[in-house]
């Protein structure tokens, strides 16, 4: 198994966002997480994640959800897990 993070972000108080990484080998089973950074904040984030195929790559949409009143900040990270 692999695991790296992909991208950092921050969302205001209520935002989404949609963010997106290309390129990723159809062959892998890939996981993502959003793991919020800001400390003591009680941060809740919500995410989605979606595919898009092309030829042997797939790229994945993830969007990002701050379901709180205060901003927060945080990690895509992800897992292959047949890496």
């Amino acid at each position: 198994m692999t695991f790296g993070t992909q991208f950092t972000g921050t969302l205001a108080p209520n935002q989404s966002a949609n963010y997106y990484t290309f390129g990723w080998s159809a062959a892998s089973d890939v996981a993502w997480m959003i793991i919020p950074t800001t400390a003591g904040t009680g941060a809740q984030i919500q995410w989605t994640v979606s595919t898009q195929l092309s030829g042997t790559a797939i790229t994945y949409w993830i969007m990002v959800k701050n379901l709180t009143s205060g901003t927060v900040n945080f990690q895509g990270r992800y897992a292959i897990l047949n890496a």
